[in-house]
């Protein structure tokens, strides 16, 4: 599936619509500007709006259902989180291949499918990470290097500016920052799938907010 096609389809697994969303983008650059505003005026208590609604309980789903349903919202998840579309493939079909080794065809033991998986896909996407700067730290980049043939269709104008913004944060910043704007989580949900306090996810988000206003208005 083309980068172009992940970033089309909807968050939660609804019908694909045949254009780019850049709600997650715009909803990042509403809070950078809602943070200069302000610092203007002087601090007062966040507004947040409130998280979409996601599909109704599965139930009792097999693998293969959750595998259907879950399977491009994730990669579109370790995708903004690796910045890599072979790669962020790679991190969620690890992620299934060890949901199955661990808990069977029809899961049995788990009691929160989404959340084992989120969390997955992060620490996953942590571990390609590390790899990466160890292997950029011993071996010299093969010269003549240039982004594959789908990444132009991913960092289309609306989209590239913030991306490769949220990559010059740090990694829990950006980590925070997806998991909020990307994927709607709660304070509670972020804190539960990277193992934080909620003040830590909340002190995070702020931070990250101010970084990631400074990359955007810097000149490049």
């Amino acid at each position: 599936m083309k980068a172009a096609t992940i970033l089309a389809a909807p968050a939660h697994g609804g019908p694909m619509c045949a254009y780019p969303a850049p709600t997650w983008a715009d909803a990042l650059r509403r809070a950078v500007r809602r943070l200069v505003r302000e610092s203007a005026r002087g601090p007062r208590p966040p507004t947040v709006s409130a998280p979409p609604s996601v599909p109704a309980d599965f139930g009792e789903p097999g693998i293969d259902e959750l595998y259907a349903h879950r399977r491009l919202e994730l990669v579109r998840l370790a995708l903004l989180l690796v910045d890599d579309l072979p790669t962020a493939e790679d991190v969620v079909q690890d992620v299934f291949a060890a949901l199955y080794r661990r808990h069977g065809e029809r899961l049995t033991g788990l009691d929160n499918p989404d959340a084992y998986l989120r969390t997955s896909v992060v620490n996953t996407s942590r571990s390609v990470l590390r790899r990466r700067r160890t292997v950029r730290a011993h071996v010299p980049e093969r010269a003549g290097h240039a982004p594959s043939a789908e990444e132009p269709l991913l960092l289309r104008e609306e989209h590239g500016e913030v991306i490769a913004a949220l990559h010059r944060l740090t990694r829990r910043q950006r980590e925070v920052l997806v998991l909020r704007y990307w994927s709607h989580l709660s304070e509670a949900q972020i804190a539960d799938t990277l193992g934080l306090s909620r003040g830590a996810v909340k002190s995070t988000a702020s931070r990250a907010l101010v970084a990631l206003r400074r990359e955007l208005e810097a000149p490049r």
